[in-house]
Parts: C-alpha cells; sequence; structure tokens
C-alpha cells in the first residue's frame, strides 16, 4: 500500500476505547496515532492494547485542535454520522490522510468537523462504538488502497500467495 495515514480520537474519555483504537491502528500499519482534548490514563490503555503500540507506532496527545500539527499534504478525514457525510463505501481515500473519530457519547465538535477535508460516515443504522468505527474504516481502506485482486463472481477466492514477504493477504 502507497501512503500513509494516521488515526486519532477527539475527546475520547474511555482508556479501553483508545487502547482499541490504538491496537487497530498499530495492526493496519499507521503511520501515527493521536488524541485531541483526550480525557484517559495511559497506564489504563494497556488493558485493552496488549500489543503496546505506543512503542511501535508514534502517538501525538494535543490538548486542543489548534496544537493539531499533521504532515505536509496529509488530509483530515473526520468519521462523523451526519446527514451530508459522504458514505464510506463511495468514498476515495485519501493517499496521505489521517482519520479522526469522535468522543463516546458524542460527536466531532463543529471546530474538528470544520478542519477536516472530507466527512464520512459508515452507513450504519444508528452509530457504532468508536473502536468499531476505526476497525471497519481501515479495514475499508486496506481494501480500496491494499492492491487487492478484485473479488470473483462466483464464491470463493483466488488461489491466495502465502510467502512471508505479502502482507494483508495481498493476492497474487
Amino acid at each position: 500500500m502507497r501512503g500513509y495515514f494516521g488515526v486519532g480520537a477527539e475527546g475520547i474519555s474511555k482508556p479501553m476505547n483508545l487502547g482499541a483504537i490504538l491496537r487497530t491502528a498499530h495492526a493496519f500499519q499507521a503511520s501515527f496515532a493521536f488524541t485531541v482534548d483526550a480525557h484517559h490514563r495511559v497506564r489504563d490503555v494497556y488493558q485493552a492494547d496488549t500489543a503496546k503500540s505506543v512503542e511501535h507506532v508514534p502517538y501525538y496527545q494535543w490538548d486542543s485542535i489548534g496544537e493539531m500539527v499533521l504532515p505536509d499534504k496529509c488530509q483530515l478525514v473526520g468519521i462523523e454520522l451526519t446527514d451530508e457525510a459522504i458514505d464510506l463505501p463511495t468514498f476515495r481515500h485519501p493517499l496521505c490522510a489521517a482519520y479522526v473519530f469522535g468522543r463516546e457519547r458524542g460527536s466531532l465538535t463543529e471546530a474538528m468537523q470544520a478542519k477536516c477535508s472530507h466527512i464520512v460516515k459508515i452507513p450504519t443504522k444508528f452509530c457504532v462504538n468508536v473502536s468499531v468505527a476505526c476497525a471497519i474504516t481501515l479495514y475499508d481502506r486496506a481494501l480500496s488502497l491494499g492492491g487487492f485482486a478484485e473479488r470473483p463472481l462466483m464464491p470463493g477466492g483466488p488461489a491466495m500467495d502465502t510467502s512471508p514477504d505479502k502482507k494483508f493477504g495481498q493476492h497474487r
């Protein structure tokens, strides 16, 4: 997969959710992770993140939106369930992106939404857990930018290349 991406959350308050986001970011090979205005105790994050992702993925803690510093040409993509948002299955992921998720029992602030280049929604009946939303979004990015073969017309799949140098089960 070309490009890079980061994953973050605004106003997150539950260590287990942050831990799951960090672990998911690490598993999908994120370049960095971040929080903005987070309310958590870092030591509790390890209860959900047994991979200790902050030892493998750079992690930034910003107290406010004004402190955020993203890489040059990195597009901020807000994941939020709004009427105006783009449905995830129809969204073309930027090559260089930072995905930001909202707080539990709330949404991305208006200020954060205004900072985003894109607002994308997962087409569900109601909001899913923030760490689940992260996993769905990163899986969609991997599917759309990961170099996978087109799905076959019939049930099943193409033969897999299982050599050790292949990542995310890339096909021959």
